[in-house]
């Protein structure tokens, strides 16, 4: 006699704790949407929620990369790193609070070996939920993560690696950017309602652009409908990857992030990501021009004795002509000051986030939206997918 099959592994099928009082979701008014515009300027609307402050706001936030360049890696670990209340990218502190993680492209051992190597011996923490198997928003997987978000009304943040398997077919006679921003909308609604951090895992074009935001595959309606957009990309030099950051509660920035391979976890590099992106003569200058404003050519080159005169005058000029320094009528060297990347330190500060931000707040100043199907666990729906 064969054995019994293995049922597969879904979000419905995820216990709960037996022993655990069971706790009423908080009730979740509808939204305003209007006000005079007197009204408007007098409210007084609470700061967003973060994941992982500066970076992972409240709402839809879009992670591409291109494929083996190491998302899922860094979507796990954010993923462990929010759920124990420690340190993204082992610099960044967060909040705890639970996190669900849908990896729909691993099975169970890949994740164990992963999470394994990510944790390095640490315990791991209870309050990450690992599924492999979720219906697409469609065919209900949007109901499916709402009646995990009512038990778990502390939640910070829905990762879905990867966004195509959730998405679902499209609507029938719309347009192709149509159908991308319906697809990211039913993440969208989900953020919405419950305050939460949700990331699509997705993949960038082949061809590369200037702009990364054109680099997200699909139409403009996928990066239209999230709030905020991330792309990590391969880099030359010190860093193994650069992630650039935009949205609208997010400052748009760039981090030089190095891949630990002995631990698997993505580490953020000190400083500009300019500095990690660049030959080791020109980080060189620029870390003493950095120190020593107003160089001469001569004067870097007697701190750099590797380096001779004319190399560092001739590098020098480059860096001037690539806007990586600017130089005065004397010849002396100074940073740059437009730079838009920001230092380590300041990563807790980018749009003057609170790093340790309230649970639970209203969102009076969202759209109004149909949520009964998201708030509601109907007894019936728990019965045929238990």
């Amino acid at each position: 006699m064969s054995a019994s099959p293995i049922p597969p592994l879904h979000l419905y099928s995820v216990p709960s704790d037996p022993e655990a009082a069971p706790k009423t979701p908080p009730k979740r008014e509808r939204p305003r949407t209007s006000w005079t515009a007197d009204q408007l300027m007098a409210a007084r609307f609470p700061e967003p929620k973060w994941a992982v402050p500066g970076i992972l706001a409240e709402g839809v936030s879009l992670l591409a990369g291109p494929p083996k360049v190491g998302k899922s890696w860094l979507s796990l670990g954010l993923g462990l790193a929010v759920a124990a209340g420690g340190h993204a990218f082992d610099s960044v502190p967060v909040q705890g609070g639970p996190v669900l993680y849908l990896a729909l492209e691993d099975t169970p051992r890949r994740l164990q070996t992963r999470m394994g190597k990510l944790l390095g011996g640490q315990p791991a923490p209870a309050g990450l939920t690992l599924v492999t198997e979720c219906p697409p928003f469609p065919q209900g997987g949007t109901e499916a993560i709402a009646q995990w978000l009512d038990r778990n009304p502390d939640a910070r943040m829905v990762v879905i690696d990867v966004f195509a398997k959730m998405r679902g077919q499209a609507p029938q006679g719309v347009s192709a950017y149509d159908a991308d921003y319906v697809a990211v909308g039913y993440a969208k609604r989900l953020a919405d309602h419950y305050g939460i951090a949700v990331v699509l895992v997705h993949h960038v074009r082949k061809a590369g652009s200037d702009d990364f935001l054109t680099e997200v595959s699909g139409t403009n309606g996928i990066a239209g409908a999230a709030d905020a957009t991330l792309v990590l990309k391969r880099a030359r030099g010190q860093a193994d990857g650069i992630l650039h950051v935009t949205g609208r509660d997010v400052n748009e920035a760039e981090y030089a992030l190095q891949f630990q391979e002995a631990s698997g976890a993505w580490h953020l590099l000190d400083g500009p990501a300019s500095d990690h992106t660049i030959g080791d003569t020109r980080a060189a200058i620029l870390r003493h021009v950095r120190a020593n404003p107003g160089a001469k050519p001569k004067d870097i080159a007697a701190a750099l004795p590797q380096v001779d005169v004319d190399t560092v005058r001739r590098t020098c000029s480059r860096m001037a002509a690539d806007g990586q320094l600017t130089k005065d009528g004397s010849g002396r060297y100074y940073p740059h000051t437009e730079t838009r990347t920001q230092t380590t330190q300041e990563v807790s500060q980018l749009s003057d986030c609170p790093v340790t931000p309230p649970d639970q707040h209203e969102h009076p100043g969202q759209s109004e939206l149909d949520l009964s199907g998201l708030s509601d666990s109907d007894s019936q729906r728990g019965e045929r997918h238990a």
